[in-house]
């Protein structure tokens, strides 16, 4: 005999600008099996009930981060985020939060995006190398000391779980420092002096409240909260060692402490 089928209300909060001036929720009843994710529940739903529906996702594996979205008021990726845990229902679909909406779920990434460029996320030679040198050689114990941070899939939940980015989009944000302590603690890079200013801003890692929410929801482990503080330790000794020497600090401006 045939399983009954089962069905599950899904909430989702609409914004069409062509046609509202705020958002606005609209439910569906979506069929379930105990196997499917609230990314295929919006599949569904686009496919067979509303094509107007619009969110971002690509390779439903928890790897290219672009499905993340708030589910039931916290910061999830839908791809990994099952029905069969949000029962009874109904599931309340919106936005990722701290981001302007550009329709339905979408968000603008504008903001993130050019605070990841601001700290240059790629390795910076600490001198030029030829490929006649061969590559760059690392010990497993330089390796660890950034490799849990090089995890980050810039799905931006961390963003949404952070109070003081939604109190000032100005700050650089949880993620994007976390990025940066990978690229600053990498033995490869010699960048460290140039992503300082960031660090030391009023904008870097001193406009951090230390609430630690941003760790909790990150999917991949990276703990952008541990490198937040690691960098205002490194921050505090940039500023000070600047007073020992034109050398002694990693940027002539980096650590500006006493404005925050």
């Amino acid at each position: 005999m045939a399983e009954s089928l089962k069905t599950i209300d899904v909430e989702v909060l609409r914004y069409r600008p062509e046609q509202e001036s705020e958002p606005v929720w609209q439910r569906y009843t979506v069929p379930y099996t105990d196997d499917m994710s609230v990314l295929q529940a919006l599949q569904q739903i686009k496919d067979d009930q509303d094509g107007s529906l619009s969110f971002r996702w690509s390779c439903r594996m928890a790897i290219c981060g672009s499905c993340g979205m708030m589910v039931n008021g916290k910061p999830h990726l839908s791809c990994q985020t099952f029905l069969r845990d949000l029962l009874p229902g109904p599931v309340r679909i919106e936005a990722l939060t701290h981001f302007p909406i550009e329709r339905d779920l979408v968000v603008s990434v504008d903001g993130f995006v050019k605070k990841l460029e601001g700290i240059q996320p790629y390795i910076i030679p600490k001198e030029p190398r030829t490929l006649a040198q061969g590559e760059y050689l690392q010990t497993p114990a330089q390796l660890e000391q950034f490799e849990q941070f090089s995890g980050c899939i810039n799905c931006m939940l961390c963003y949404s779980a952070c109070p003081q980015f939604g109190l000032d989009p100005s700050f650089t944000g949880p993620g994007v420092l976390a990025l940066l302590h990978r690229y600053n603690a990498d033995s490869r890079d010699g960048g460290q002096a140039q992503r300082m200013e960031v660090l030391g801003s009023t904008e870097g890692v001193w406009n951090c409240t230390a609430v630690g929410y941003c760790s909790e929801v990150c999917p991949k482990g990276v703990d952008p909260a541990n490198a937040v503080n690691q960098n205002k330790v490194n921050s505090a000794k940039d500023y000070f060692l600047r007073f020992l020497g034109p050398e002694g600090g990693q940027a002539e401006h980096a650590g500006r402490i006493g404005r925050t």
